[in-house]
């Protein structure tokens, strides 16, 4: 009968580092932390009261690198899984979902390409629809509802509530409103049409489905 070599455990693992997978997610998140810190360096992070285009991202990023460090801390305390095979497709998508967001959001030019700006009502969606099929589960109408649901939510959140200098939609469609109206009530409207239409989505594409009917009787017999 064979018996465990000495230091191998029950998780047939050596080393103190008893969840490869947690170390490498710590890592990345790190990473990414660092990243997002660097590129808002020179960006005003302002006050509560009077919040700056930093303030939110540079916080976000502060939270994404306390979790790398919990991530890779338990890895040292807690069994987790061993590194496997990655796939392309995830990052991939999300890559391009950010890239795509931030040559549309606000104007973009490089060399002889030039985009204009089409604010959070188009790039929120965009970025959503791209994004959501870095899971080969990716189903169109779920991501098409989430994103017109989800973007005028950002859109009142940042623009309105926060007052953040967000792009949040082009000013061409201001001339598709009444002249007396303010920005904040053309961006209301358009975030109530936005809604309006994930719910209108949501109930054309339902499928109906069968009912059925339960004949199991008290013992459990059909």
């Amino acid at each position: 009968m064979s018996t465990p070599r000495e230091g191998v455990g029950l998780s047939g693992r050596r080393g103190p580092v008893r969840a490869p997978q947690g170390i490498a997610g710590g890592i990345l998140l790190i990473a990414l932390a660092a990243l997002a810190l660097w590129l808002t360096r020179d960006l005003d992070q302002g006050t509560l009261n009077a919040m700056g285009p930093a303030m939110l991202p540079r916080w976000l990023a502060i939270g994404v690198g306390l979790s790398g460090l919990a991530l890779i801390a338990f890895a040292f305390i807690r069994d987790g899984e061993p590194l496997e095979r990655w796939s392309l497709r995830g990052p991939f998508f999300v890559i391009v979902a950010i890239l795509a967001f931030a040559v549309t959001i606000r104007p973009f030019s490089f060399g002889a390409l030039s985009l204009p700006g089409l604010g959070l009502v188009v790039a929120g969606p965009l970025a959503i629809l791209i994004g959501g099929y870095a899971t080969p589960e990716a189903r169109f109408r779920e991501l098409l509802i989430l994103s017109l649901s989800l973007t005028p939510f950002c859109m009142v959140l940042f623009g309105d509530l926060l007052n953040l200098p967000i792009p949040v939609f082009p000013q061409e469609l201001a001339g598709l409103f009444p002249a007396g109206w303010s920005q904040k009530a053309i961006l209301r409207a358009t975030a109530i049409v936005m809604a309006a239409a994930a719910i209108a989505v949501f109930f054309a594409t339902r499928k109906a489905r069968p009912t059925t009917i339960d004949v199991a009787d008290h013992s459990g017999r059909i």
